[in-house]
């Protein structure tokens, strides 16, 4: 049997044998050596006797075809074999699943029937990125003093894989797909992959491509000269021109309809292109960033997004924990967005006292780090303290709900607004003045003054408390 060329031995395992053998002799033309298994039990035995760099395995290996064993032996390898890669390979119809495994620890996946070429270079950078894995010690200080990461605040492990890979990517030209919530911060995570890379001296440019109508999208990406069109009253550079020798960042990529992802791909695939009424064809030298906080592969899979410029984006794909799931970042976060905020405002310092830090890390942030930025912006123009505390953030998001209900208070001054939170927290307490006091962070005393000031009756709200 030949050695293989790169010294690395890959795991296959599938129950279909044309599979196996399919996938073993694309390996060895690569050359790569394989070892192949058709059931969970033969791979755990490989992984036990043999050096292995990396696994590829499919999903099902029962009639039953629920993906559930895959995700078994998933499992299994990463407990006994946390370092070592996996690539899971499904049908699109199972692209769920696939998506389940690798929040639960593969690498990435791929589907059958596969690109050769797609897969090849998959593989490839899954075992580069393999080789200059994080060491289970490296901590936020350390990734700090290799790299630019200034703008990313947390020191969860989660976030700190997603740094260690950036590290990894970034002096690459490869391909980068960003996946996360909305509000998780991948447009920081682009920002910090062209930072620390060989481009950073040059311009990222940043398109958000669901804002990009079909009629302007070539013009916009690629730009126009003068008379091209009847608008068209002087030349025109477009997103590709100005990225030019930087980085393109293609924000929302999965808004992109299928017409201008054609146009997309015949880019990415010649790397050149043509201004709109140009006949120069220029080179696009530009390395391509993507986000989306839709799951892309299924959108492949419900034909909505094409599958040839899908494997174009995501050679290397990121993805970015929720806030709910890394709450130890919160009081990090909170008091380094309040920082800039006071700043932003040229207002005096502010701080976060102990309770309102936890109930900050109390909350699920469905709308994760965006809404936490808007909580603490909130409360701070509203509560006007030099130390917010956890009954201020009440009164803010008291103030949100009237919002929501219609009470807005545009044009209302301040005096205004005091008086309908007072009377807004009178209601909701059953003008009990003691939670009403807690509730807006004052004393009874100063409550009552304020009762008195706005001429605010409290005889029929206040629950016995007076009598």
């Amino acid at each position: 049997m030949p050695v293989a060329l790169t010294n690395q031995r890959i795991l296959i395992i599938d129950d279909d044998s044309s599979v196996l053998v399919s996938l073993a002799l694309l390996l060895k033309q690569a050359g790569y050596a394989s070892v192949s298994c058709d059931d969970p039990q033969q791979a755990m035995q490989v992984l036990a006797t043999q050096e292995i760099h990396l696994v590829l395995q499919d999903m099902n290996f029962s009639l039953q075809t629920t993906g559930e064993e895959g995700l078994a032996l998933l499992a299994d390898i990463k407990r006994l074999y946390p370092a070592l890669p996996v690539l899971l390979m499904t049908a699109w119809g199972s692209i769920a699943l696939a998506v389940r495994g690798v929040k639960l620890g593969a690498a990435d996946f791929f589907t059958k029937p596969w690109n050769n070429t797609s897969l090849l270079e998959l593989i490839r950078a899954t075992l580069d990125m393999a080789q200059v894995a994080m060491p289970a010690n490296t901590n936020r200080q350390a990734l700090d003093q290799q790299f630019n990461f200034s703008d990313i605040i947390g020191e969860h492990s989660e976030l700190l894989k997603v740094l260690a890979t950036i590290g990894r990517v970034a002096r690459t030209n490869a391909s980068v797909l960003i996946l996360g919530e909305s509000g998780t911060g991948k447009e920081l995570i682009a920002d910090a992959i062209h930072r620390n890379s060989p481009r950073a001296s040059k311009p990222i440019v940043k398109v958000n491509m669901g804002a990009v109508t079909t009629s302007l999208f070539e013009s916009e990406m690629f730009g126009h000269v003068r008379g091209a069109f009847t608008d068209a009253k002087s030349d025109r550079k477009g997103h590709f021109a100005m990225a030019s020798q930087g980085s393109l960042f293609l924000d929302e990529i999965g808004e992109l309809n299928r017409n201008d992802q054609v146009k997309l791909l015949r880019v990415l695939q010649n790397q050149s292109y043509q201004a709109v009424g140009a006949s120069k064809t220029e080179h696009a030298d530009v390395r391509i960033i993507s986000a989306t906080n839709c799951e892309l592969a299924e959108l492949v899979a419900s034909n909505e997004f094409r599958e040839d410029l899908y494997y174009r984006l995501n050679l290397i794909t990121i993805r970015l924990p929720p806030l709910r799931e890394r709450r130890c970042d919160i009081p990090l976060l909170a008091n380094r967005l309040v920082a800039a905020l006071v700043n932003s405002y040229g207002m005096e310092p502010v701080s976060l006292a102990p309770s309102a830090l936890q109930w900050l890390g109390s909350r699920t942030w469905p709308g994760n780090i965006r809404q936490l930025k808007q909580c603490l912006e909130r409360t701070l123009l509203l509560v006007g303290k030099p130390v917010l505390e956890q009954n201020d953030f009440l009164f803010a998001e008291q103030h949100e709900e009237a919002q929501g209900q219609g009470m807005s208070i545009a044009g209302m001054t301040l005096d205004q607004v005091e008086k309908l939170m007072i009377e807004k927290a009178m209601e909701q307490y059953q003008g009990n003045i003691t939670r009403v006091a807690k509730a807006l962070g004052l004393s009874r005393f100063s409550l009552y003054r304020r009762l008195e000031k706005h001429q605010i009756n409290i005889n029929e709200l206040d629950d016995g408390e007076q009598r």
